[in-house]
């Protein structure tokens, strides 16, 4: 019987040409954020279990992979088994996102880092996710975070950065919806709803994409006599939003704002969020705008302030997104550390964007007869290497053309044929392969 030979539900293997792809993706994305003063840091991808499930990771806590402790004995697996209890067997995990590794990071390295420390965090993270489309057990998260900046400069350099990074790899058309926590918390109040309600109708809310206005407002309604007349009064504002958004993009401005929510409705907040705009507006590149989006709630439990996602017409779900979490490095130190943190969403703007290939990259591919003598062979790669040139060898097949489509699709920019006669590569005749 044939085994199974794909790789595990949720996980990929990647072709040469998609791997270049990859690469060249990240190497972008990088090299925007060293220009933008971020720093690259990396951290284990494995955390202790107590950390991965301290209550800072909302849900996706639940979906994390867990790792059993060594030498475990047979009364501790029959206890586990008998009390249901299965966590007492685990002592580290896979990490699930980026931001609690780097919460643990700072605090641990916090003597030897700057005051307001910028951070990349570009890595592969772990989900027990059910597979499906755009989601993926295992994935690429790209991160940047300001720790210790309190004031909308870090907000600011985050969507500066990020929109600098996106335009550079070509994805035109982002939308940046821009929200605040206690805005919403704001707006909760501001209808009615109890305070210990809060997490269930901004879940609900978080539905509006999905399920419409009249279907946040039914759901509402459903989960008691108590939520109906905080619901109306939130259907009033629903509805404002929706028909203003179908008109546009709303504004992160005071006019902007004012159209769509009750007039001082956390004034503080609101004029934190058109300083923001203001600061970063004008700057951003093309292809890249902002819009305040009331309705933008973010899932993480832990953010406390400013929050944002990136929107995109050719993708269903988010492609980025964040916000400032500024109470969670406080759980690891013995006093408050504020920080913001932005990430794009790696593994669906990759299939967004269309890389060509870098134009100082010269990738030669040598198509040799049989009868080439190895040694001459091996000689002409090594002087093509010398000057600067990826390169590799094929032997002839009947058939070159899907030999040279492989070649092309691998991301090789020139190929040459290698024949006996041949004996450096000044005697090659060289050709591009978009000539061919």
């Amino acid at each position: 019987m044939a085994q199974q030979v794909n790789p595990p539900r949720g996980m990929r293997d990647f072709l040469p040409a998609q791997k270049l792809k990859r690469e060249r993706a990240l190497a972008i994305i990088r090299e925007v954020y060293a220009a933008h003063g971020f720093d690259e840091i990396e951290a284990p991808v494995i955390e202790d279990y107590a950390r991965l499930h301290a209550g800072l990771g909302g849900d996706n806590e639940k979906l994390s992979f867990s790792i059993l402790k060594r030498g475990l004995r047979q009364e501790q697996l029959e206890n586990a088994v008998a009390t249901g209890a299965g966590d007492v067997l685990c002592d580290l995990g896979l990490r699930f996102d980026l931001t609690v590794p780097l919460a643990r990071y700072y605090a641990s390295n916090r003597a030897d880092l700057p005051a307001t420390f910028r951070a990349v965090h570009i890595g592969p993270v772990w989900r027990a996710e059910r597979p499906q489309k755009g989601r993926y057990r295992q994935f690429v998260q790209a991160d940047i975070d300001i720790i210790g900046e309190p004031g909308l400069l870090a907000e600011a350099e985050l969507i500066t950065a990020t929109s600098a990074a996106l335009a550079r790899l070509g994805l035109a058309g982002c939308v940046i919806r821009i929200n605040d926590r206690r805005l919403l918390a704001a707006l909760l109040d501001y209808c009615g709803f109890n305070a210990a309600d809060s997490d269930r109708v901004l879940i609900t809310i978080d539905k509006l994409d999905k399920i419409g206005v009249q279907g946040v407002i039914d759901e509402l309604r459903g989960f008691g006599a108590e939520f109906v007349t905080p619901a109306v009064k939130l259907e009033h504002i629903l509805n404002s939003y929706s028909e203003a958004a179908c008109a546009g993009d709303i504004a992160l401005t005071e006019s902007g704002i004012a159209a769509v929510l009750p007039n001082d409705l956390a004034p503080e907040v609101t004029s934190a969020l058109i300083s923001l705009g203001e600061m970063v507006a004008p700057g951003l590149p093309a292809g890249v705008r902002l819009a305040f989006d009331p309705t933008l709630v973010r899932g993480m439990g832990y953010y406390t302030g400013t929050i944002f996602e990136i929107a995109h017409p050719g993708s269903g779900s988010s492609v980025g997104g964040g916000g400032r979490y500024d109470g969670m490095i406080g759980r690891f130190l013995s006093q408050s550390v504020p920080a913001v943190g932005f990430s794009i969403g790696f593994e669906r703007i990759i299939d967004l964007i269309d890389l060509p290939p870098a134009a100082d990259q010269r990738a030669v591919a040598l198509i040799a007869d049989k009868a080439v003598d190895p040694a001459v062979l091996l000689r002409i790669k090594a002087e093509l290497i010398a000057s600067g040139a990826r390169v590799q060898i094929a032997t002839r097949t009947k058939n070159v053309r899907p030999l040279l489509d492989r070649f092309e699709l691998d991301g090789f920019t020139e190929f040459a044929n290698v024949r006996p006669e041949h004996t450096s590569m000044h005697d090659l005749d060289f050709k591009v392969f978009a000539e061919s």
